[in-house]
């Protein structure tokens, strides 16, 4: 699989990035056999949150003797200094691991939390504190919703983040405002050297009153053409990679997609953001 260089990590990660949500709400047998898929194919980057249900104590039996096969990134939902702290050496243990590559102040979607993440005796300083002591060797920032580019503009100018996760998909892209913020954030992430992670790249669009049928809260693509040209609209974004589906059945076309990725063209985005809002309801309002 494709790799590409993640920021000043210099880690060259897979660009199937394997997304721990996917493992939540299942057993280990069928979390093991997604790992195995995973390993098989070269995927050499994890990125995970104690928020994703039991997916930490399923992948903690991998890591546990495969610690050196991945760039391990972990996160965070706390936003105070001794709430991240305990929750970081939680997630040490759950894991079964001494360190992480990288840890993630998690779902900052507003300034009003960026501001508290922030703050003295937010949940930043103990991301610094636990890179002081080893226990991570990059500090990161994830969110969601439409403000989520511009809040990163804003947390790059505060602090020297070492990567971000954001949403990007053409749906998304359709949104003009989004659309321009993105186009912002990602030259300021290049010209900064960081590492950027897409999620929700396999967005069709909120699930309404339909029943649910996989584990996302979004409702995913999962006709495999169509999946293989989300992820080809995505990758031909200036990301590092894309963080994989959080359900384990469409996770095999994820990243099979990626196996086969193509670079979009210019013209060949601008359509399929074009057909993504006439065909699909936007995920955040």
């Amino acid at each position: 699989m494709q790799t590409r260089r993640f920021g000043r990590t210099n880690h060259q990660s897979t660009i199937a990035i394997l997304g721990g949500a996917a493992f939540g709400k299942v057993d280990q047998a069928t979390a093991d056999a997604a790992m195995s898929k995973a390993i098989a194919v070269g995927v050499n980057h994890i990125d995970i949150a104690p928020s994703y249900g039991e997916a930490e104590l399923r992948l903690g039996p991998w890591l546990e003797r495969e610690r050196a096969r991945f760039f391990l990134g972990c996160k965070t939902t706390e936003r105070t200094r001794e709430g991240a702290a305990q929750e970081l050496r939680r997630s040490l243990e759950r894991l079964r691991v001494e360190r992480f590559d990288l840890y993630q102040m998690h779902a900052v979607k507003t300034m009003e939390e960026l501001d508290a993440v922030t703050a003295r005796g937010g949940s930043l300083e103990a991301a610094i504190e636990a890179r002081n002591q080893g226990l991570t060797k990059f500090i990161g920032i994830t969110g969601h919703g439409l403000q989520s580019p511009s809040v990163f503009l804003e947390a790059l100018r505060r602090f020297d983040f070492d990567t971000v996760l954001f949403p990007v998909n053409a749906r998304l892209f359709a949104n003009a405002a989004y659309r321009r913020d993105s186009n912002a954030l990602l030259p300021a992430c290049r010209a900064r050297d960081v590492g950027v992670m897409a999620i929700k790249s396999v967005t069709k669009g909120p699930w309404g009153e339909r029943s649910r049928t996989h584990d996302t809260w979004y409702e995913p693509f999962t006709d495999s053409a169509d999946i293989q040209s989300a992820v080809n609209f995505a990758l031909s974004q200036d990301v590092t990679g894309l963080c994989t589906v959080g359900d384990v059945m469409v996770l095999p076309q994820f990243i099979d997609a990626c196996e086969h990725f193509k670079p979009m063209s210019t013209d060949e985005q601008e359509r399929f953001i074009v057909n993504a809002e006439q065909m699909f309801e936007p995920l955040f309002v």
